[in-house]
């Protein structure tokens, strides 16, 4: 595949990468394989740690008790990357290190074997730690990190600095902070963590022009819309479903910047993220938290009760906050997430629906979670045979579905079974 990008100094943003010829929306950009990777913590017994599938049954490292693979030969793939590692698990368990801690110590391993790296558009050296932006409380954090990557390295790389050279443990957790990816499942739940340097050029647009995807660990850059060449192409750092004040504290938190894009400097979306009375909303915004560790913990039957009370009108049939309002959509979210774990499939399908709208205003360019939530409707649609509801919401998934993940992504591939199942079962009906 020729490249229709290049590396060019962005004004104001130092590195970014741009468009060489004319770019259709829907067209892949870029794959990209991580220079290392890792299952997060969280997702450690339900995800094979070569390939990154979910398997009900994983065989486990007979070592450190903590790799788990599909099978011999997903183990065997992986074991040039797990051999040191593995070593370093034995040493400190029971205990596992942090995700960013593990990411690091994979990355200095492939640092101390050159010839199992290759060269992109941008080395890991050349890429920013900003720690000179970062305040006393981030700084001491990341020195906790270090002496825990240099406890946990001891055994295999027992001297950091003199064996790297060219960085220090700080500076390499910091830049991990600002140049990592979430690596994410097909409905785009979080999976794991990866460095892809050449895909770390990429700047930041609350609406971006470009959307990343994954199969298994290897990356995929999509153009979302049509582009000229010289136009940059960007991504989201961040979910933009919060207001302005919110996305631009979390960029200037994590990344260092102030966001200057036009959806930052026009505030157009907040007047409908934040429509409805403030001190009717407010009380949802400070229950997310809460909410989201219920759902982090999978308790189900709080959570649901919870959400419920939260959007439960007062006072009369019109709820107090607008169905559009970013707080009420999330919880509404959470709602919708309990009652699909609690097999509650009439209000599922209600709570589903009620978020398509916003949805829509809210993804004015075809979106992955746009698509991924029109897909979980319409299963529940289909589910409880409302055929042409759920043949309408497929088909509407299946339009950003086509140019987010492509035709060949094995998420699209089960849209178009259910699809056509569908419209089977309306044939016979």
């Amino acid at each position: 595949m020729a490249l229709k990008l290049e590396r060019f100094a962005s004004a104001g943003k130092g590195n970014g990468l741009r468009a060489t010829h004319k770019i259709r929306a829907g067209e892949l950009l870029y794959t990209a394989e991580p220079l290392a990777c890792c299952v997060s913590n969280k997702c450690a017994k339900d995800f094979c740690h070569s390939c990154f599938s979910r398997r009900e049954t994983l065989l486990r490292c007979s070592q450190c008790k903590v790799a788990r693979y599909c099978d011999v030969t997903c183990q065997k793939r992986a074991w040039s990357d797990h051999k040191r590692e593995c070593k370093c698990l034995c040493s400190l368990h029971p205990r596992i290190p942090t995700d960013s801690v593990r990411l690091a110590a994979r990355i200095i391993f492939r640092l101390l074997s050159p010839s199992q790296t290759s060269p992109g558009l941008c080395s890991l050296e050349e890429q920013e730690s900003h720690l000179c932006d970062m305040g006393e409380e981030r700084r001491e954090g990341l020195s906790q990190l270090s002496s825990m990557l240099q406890l946990y390295l001891q055994q295999e790389v027992p001297n950091i600095t003199q064996e790297l050279r060219t960085m220090d443990p700080i500076s390499l957790l910091a830049k991990l902070t600002c140049n990592c990816f979430t690596i994410s499942d097909g409905e785009l739940q979080e999976i794991g963590v990866g460095l892809y340097p050449s895909m770390s050029l990429l700047n930041h647009d609350c609406r971006p022009s470009c959307v990343m995807l994954f199969e298994g660990n290897t990356l995929h850059l999509r153009a979302i819309r049509d582009m000229q060449p010289t136009e940059e192409l960007t991504i989201s750092y961040i979910g933009t479903l919060a207001p302005t004040r919110e996305r631009q504290t979390q960029l200037q938190e994590q990344y260092h910047f102030t966001c200057q894009c036009q959806r930052c400097t026009t505030a157009d979306m907040d007047p409908m993220m934040l429509c409805g009375k403030e001190e009717a909303w407010t009380p949802l915004r400070e229950a997310i938290p809460r909410l989201e560790n219920l759902q982090t913990h999978g308790d189900w039957e709080e959570l649901l009760h919870e959400c419920s009370s939260l959007l439960a009108p007062v006072g009369g049939a019109v709820p107090a906050v607008p169905d559009g309002n970013v707080y009420r959509l999330r919880v509404t979210d959470l709602a919708l997430d309990a009652c699909i774990n609690l097999a509650q499939w009439d209000k599922a399908m209600a709570y589903g629906t009620n978020t398509l709208e916003p949805y829509r205003q809210y993804y004015p360019d075809p979106h992955p979670a746009h698509a991924i939530q029109l897909m979980r409707v319409a299963k529940l649609q289909h589910f409880l045979v409302h055929l042409g509801d759920a043949q309408h919401t497929l088909r509407l998934a299946y339009e950003i579905m086509k140019v987010t993940h492509g035709n060949q992504h094995p998420l699209t591939s089960d849209l178009i079974r259910k699809l056509e199942e569908c419209r089977a079962e309306m044939d016979r009906a």
